[in-house]
């Protein structure tokens, strides 16, 4: 098994993670990972043994997801991520109050312009440093941070708005 199959089959959660997160959809993003694999597979030697493969797999799945936000541009709407299928075994109503509350949390992320949204999964969610978010995006990292600030600011003003309900999902 080569270095980038080890590194990819080591990826698959967190590419899953971001794939569903940008589309919406976990139909849509196991398609999108799975065309990421097909593609990194494929062009084996983009990566240079050395660099983040994380960052570099992380732009190839953007890539993707342009590439079908372009050609699918006329279709009608994607499954919304609050349609995902429950945590199965769970009960009670601290579960449900929890539940509910991430859905509102995941409305307020997905009505962040796109390039916050990404910035802000890339940074706080797979923990990539701004310089490796800038090269993911192809855009200086001073924009990175802009981006990331501008997000950050539209969800605090989501926390004032919903108490401490946030807090309880961490």
């Amino acid at each position: 098994m080569s270095n980038v199959q080890a590194n990819l089959v080591a990826m698959l959660p967190r590419l899953q993670r971001f794939a569903r997160t940008l589309s919406g959809s976990s139909v849509i993003g196991d398609d999108l990972v799975q065309a990421t694999c097909v593609r990194a597979l494929s062009h084996e030697g983009g990566w240079v043994e050395g660099t983040r493969f994380d960052a570099w797999i992380f732009r190839i799945l953007r890539n993707q997801w342009i590439d079908w936000l372009r050609r699918h541009r006329t279709e009608g709407d994607q499954e919304p991520i609050e349609d995902a299928p429950e945590l199965v075994g769970e009960d009670g109503e601290r579960r449900a109050h929890q539940t509910l509350m991430l859905k509102e949390v995941w409305r307020t992320i997905d009505r962040l312009p796109a390039e916050q949204r990404e910035v802000l999964l890339l940074v706080c969610v797979e923990e990539l440093s701004y310089r490796e978010v800038a090269e993911v995006l192809g855009v200086p990292t001073g924009t990175v941070m802009s981006r990331l600030a501008r997000a950050r600011a539209r969800l605090t003003g989501f926390e004032e708005t919903t108490g401490s309900a946030v807090e309880e999902l961490g």
